[in-house]
């Protein structure tokens, strides 16, 4: 059952026993019921005590006033884990993709709230020189047109929509800008101020976040291991449930909250 969760900024739903030492946080249009099957009351271990929300623009929650970064959404997903649903002790963030960026930034911005983090599918790292897919070549002349007057925004808004990708397309109003921001974004600073444990699990095959940037993201932090599924693709929530929940119970026993040593 949905509920409301950091003051009414946040809606989603509260798995297993209370307080939640885990947070669910999903991929660029998905929603908290990816994690249903890793986490929730269906899945084969049973409900662990998870907050899974819809992070604002997604889902049941309201898109945010104006165009956020990942740093913005932290920002909330801090004052979630500060609030009478947080746990009291440092927890384990869960993310998806763009849920992972903001689980990164939590973790690097407030490491006294985050005991351990699992990333899958995250494009933290730039994928390297030249492998940037530059606009198409129609797209170019039309903003180039646009930018002298000579052509209107309706022209420009059918160019985005017949060039941009399918997030983009998809994408409406300030979603749209928070896309933008947020592709723009790097994360050198970030990974190099998350001290905690790192978890990451990925498909060998993925192609939104190449095998390679969790390679490369793996080096960059203080303490990570990688777990490589074959054939999972991107939307590991999905097909790679449990060694996301292996994952994730590896991050709780790590957990200074655990009393266990690392």
């Amino acid at each position: 059952m949905l509920r409301a969760l950091a003051g009414g900024e946040l809606f989603g739903e509260v798995w297993g026993p209370e307080p939640a030492r885990v947070v669910a946080l999903h991929g660029w249009r998905r929603t908290h019921t990816d994690f249903a099957g890793v986490l929730g009351p269906d899945s084969p271990g049973g409900a662990l005590g998870t907050l899974a929300v819809d992070l604002p623009g997604f889902g049941a929650t309201p898109a945010p006033a104006e165009g956020w970064g990942s740093g913005d959404y932290a920002e909330v997903v801090v004052r979630l884990l500060e609030g009478p649903e947080g746990p009291g002790v440092p927890a384990v963030l869960v993310g998806h993709s763009f849920g992972g960026r903001v689980a990164v930034e939590v973790a690097a911005r407030r490491p006294d709230l985050v005991g351990g983090l699992v990333l899958t599918g995250v494009p933290l790292v730039l994928a390297g020189p030249g492998s940037g897919r530059k606009p198409a070549a129609g797209y170019r002349v039309v903003r180039t047109l646009r930018r002298f007057g000579l052509v209107g925004e309706d022209r420009l808004e059918r160019a985005r929509q017949r060039h941009g990708s399918e997030d983009y397309r998809q994408a409406q109003g300030v979603m749209r800008e928070v896309l933008v921001r947020v592709l723009a974004e790097r994360y050198d600073e970030a990974l190099a101020a998350t001290t905690c444990p790192v978890e990451l699990v990925w498909g060998d095959d993925d192609t939104a976040a190449p095998l390679r940037l969790a390679e490369a993201a793996r080096n960059r932090l203080a303490e990570a291991t990688l777990t490589v599924c074959p054939g999972a693709g991107h939307l590991t929530p999905l097909t790679e449930a449990p060694a996301l929940r292996e994952a994730v119970a590896r991050a709780l026993g790590r957990s200074p909250a655990s009393g266990v040593a690392p």
